[in-house]
C-alpha cells in the first residue's frame, strides 16, 4: 500500500515513520514549516528520509503565521515557550489552532495526488488533554471527512492513537531505533533545553523504559 506520513522530525512521527516502512508500505514522507519558531526537526526528518531512501517533500506553509501569532510556538509569538509537563494549563499556549486539520487536509490532498490510499500521523494518548486535534474523535472526524471530500477514499491513520509516547518509544527501541536521528525540544538550540513540555515528556519516555536518550541537554 502507497501511504503519506506527515513527518514532522519529532521523536512520535520518527516511529510512525519506520513502522510505516517496516510494514512494506511505499512511503513518502511530507514535512511541514509553517513558520514555527524553528525549523531545525526538518533538518533532522530530511537527513532521516535520505538515509532510508524515503520520498520527502518539505512544505513551505510560512503564511499562515501571519494567522496564528497567539501560539508559543510560533516564530512570530512574543510569548516564552512554557517549560514543564503537558498536564499544566500553561502548555496550553503551545496549541496552534487548527494545525493538524490543516496538516492533515494537505497531507489528504498529496495522497490523492500520488495514488496513496492513507494518511498517517503521530497522535498518541498523551497528547489528548493538551491537543484537541490529537483526540480520537478528531481522528474519527477527519476520517470521515477524507472519506467524503474526494472520488478516491484516503483513510486518515494514527497508529499509537490509543499509546502513549511510552508505548510509542519501547516500539521503536525494539525496533533498534536511533532517536538521536530526532529533535524534540520547542526550542532551536545546540542542545536540548529539557525544560519545556516536550523535553519532559521525551525524557520521562526514555526514564520508564529504561534506556538512555542519545540527545545532549542542557540540563
Amino acid at each position: 500500500m502507497k501511504v503519506v506520513v506527515i513527518y514532522s522530525g519529532g521523536m512520535d512521527s520518527f516511529t510512525v515513520l519506520h513502522k510505516a516502512v517496516r510494514d512494506g508500505h511505499d512511503v513518502l514522507a511530507v514535512s511541514f514549516n509553517y513558520g514555527q519558531r524553528h525549523s531545525k526537526e526538518l533538518d533532522y526528518a530530511q537527513r532521516v528520509c535520505r538515509t532510508l531512501g524515503v520520498t520527502h517533500d518539505i512544505v513551505d506553509i510560512t503564511a499562515m503565521q501571519t494567522l496564528m501569532s497567539n501560539s508559543s510556538l510560533m516564530a512570530n509569538s512574543s510569548d516564552d515557550i512554557p517549560e514543564g509537563h503537558y498536564a499544566a494549563d500553561n502548555m496550553k499556549s503551545t496549541v496552534v489552532p487548527n494545525r493538524n486539520m490543516i496538516l492533515i487536509s494537505l497531507a489528504i490532498g498529496y495522497a490523492v495526488n500520488e495514488g496513496a490510499q492513507q494518511v498517517w500521523y503521530g497522535a498518541h494518548s498523551g497528547d489528548h488533554t493538551i491537543y484537541p486535534d490529537c483526540r480520537p474523535e478528531f481522528v474519527e472526524a477527519m476520517q470521515k471527512v477524507s472519506l467524503l471530500a474526494n472520488f478516491d477514499p484516503v483513510e486518515v491513520v494514527a497508529p499509537y492513537l490509543y499509546g502513549d509516547k511510552i508505548s510509542i518509544l519501547k516500539d521503536g527501541l525494539a525496533m533498534g531505533l536511533d532517536y538521536g536521528d530526532t529533535w524534540t525540544c520547542y526550542n532551536g538550540r545546540e542542545k536540548a533545553c529539557g525544560k519545556c513540555g516536550s523535553c519532559v515528556e521525551r525524557l520521562e519516555a526514555f526514564e520508564l523504559n529504561h534506556a538512555s536518550d542519545p540527545l545532549e541537554y542542557e540540563a
